[in-house]
């Protein structure tokens, strides 16, 4: 018992701790300290910005008219907006910005990968960045992704995500605001060390030529297209300041879908990318790769529970064994309250974070089952987030 003790205690340390720690140490000591240099309009290449839509009127409008506020050059960017099985009237909507906004449709839906395998043939510009109609670029973004472009070894570069949250907020907005500035931070870190691990979908950019067709029920195509790119020795940069804001999810019921999810697409990367389990091909990829994502899909959730199911054996032995049973079960108690109190909107924010934390290890598990009975379907409807406002750049 004090052995499965101490091994899910470091599970736990490790995952949201230690690699943390360790990392940052590494980017400090031999991370990359190039600054790329502003690129003249003269340099800057052709862009096309790929917004795949499924039934988005309501807030098409509004990205459409963020995209033309871009600050990049009308001649060297192209809009295309591909709203494969859309039943509303969003290609309608599009006809009234051509020509300038261009958009494919296809009556069938087939989700959003099949989309964009359809079109990638199509697209001749140097640079293809993709992005969600629910999010919200600030107007630099494009010049700022293309700049890591420079290095003939990057062949993509991610934006940051940042998830919006107002001054009060339940616990889905609040608990995934505060979850996604820890991962913003560790992405800057692995991105500065060696490369990003996976992509923010929201925002991403890669080289055209380099694009490869993907297997159509990808879950987390970001995240593989990315990775394939990187273990075949290519760098994925980060550009913190490209930012793709987006309102958090309008309930916890809405961000489980959301999260289940991304947990089935987890397990489902695992199997798709074999060959970073090569270490001695790229040992630190790998590293980063463990680190950062896999275990978070597979070991956390049992560690959680064995490392209170074993304290209850050892807490009689006093010491640090009853302290740690003891802070065990306050946390679980506050994530109990959190639970009761989830759709409570607090400026207090802390309280939500227990719930939260508990709450996406009980969704990797039910992403578990629902990857295992094949029930996680490409063309899922998509959670509604917190307000049907324009999320603000700041």
């Amino acid at each position: 018992m004090e052995l499965l003790f101490w091994i899910s205690i470091g599970i736990v340390f490790y995952t949201f701790i230690g690699y943390g720690v360790i990392i940052s140490l590494l980017a400090k000591l031999k991370g990359r300290g190039t600054k790329y240099a502003k690129l003249s309009t003269e340099d800057l290449p052709t862009v096309t910005l790929v917004v795949a839509a499924y039934n988005e009127e309501d807030i098409l409008s509004q990205k459409v008219e963020n995209c033309l506020n871009l600050d990049y050059p009308k001649d060297k960017l192209n809009i295309l907006f591909v709203t494969d099985g859309s039943s509303d009237d969003s290609v309608a909507l599009l006809e009234q910005y051509h020509p300038q906004v261009n958009y494919s449709h296809s009556p069938a839906r087939k989700g959003k990968i099949a989309a964009i395998n359809r079109i990638m043939p199509f697209i001749d510009s140097q640079i293809t960045v993709f992005s969600d109609a629910n999010v919200m670029l600030n107007a630099e973004a494009i010049r700022l992704l293309v700049e890591p472009f420079q290095s003939n070894l990057v062949a993509a570069v991610s934006g940051e995500k940042i998830v919006q949250s107002k001054a009060a907020d339940g616990a889905s907005s609040s608990g995934e605001g505060a979850y996604w500035r820890y991962e913003s931070y560790l992405k800057k870190m692995d991105a500065k060390w060696n490369s990003l691990v996976g992509s923010a979908g929201e925002l991403v950019a890669l080289r055209t030529h380099l694009y490869q067709k993907m297997e159509e029920d990808t879950i987390i195509e970001d995240f593989v297209m990315t990775l394939r790119l990187a273990s075949h020795g290519y760098r994925v940069d980060y550009q913190s300041d490209a930012k793709a804001m987006e309102y958090g999810s309008e309930s916890i019921s809405e961000e489980e879908k959301r999260k289940v999810r991304i947990s089935a697409g987890g397990i489902q990367a695992i199997q798709r990318l074999p060959e970073l389990w090569k270490v001695w091909n790229h040992p630190g990829l790998s590293f980063q790769y463990f680190s950062h994502r896999v275990i978070r899909w597979t070991l956390m959730p049992t560690a959680l529970i064995l490392a209170l199911f074993s304290n209850l054996f050892l807490w009689n032995q006093g010491g640090f064994y009853a302290f740690s049973l003891i802070a065990q079960l306050v946390f679980y108690s506050l994530a109990w309250i959190g639970y009761i109190m989830q759709e409570h909107k607090t400026k207090n924010k802390w309280l939500h974070l227990p719930f939260y934390f508990v709450f996406m290890h009980v969704c990797v598990i039910k992403g578990w089952f629902r990857f295992a009975k094949g029930k996680q379907s490409v063309t899922w409807e998509k959670a509604k987030r917190a307000t049907g406002l324009t999320p603000q750049l700041k």
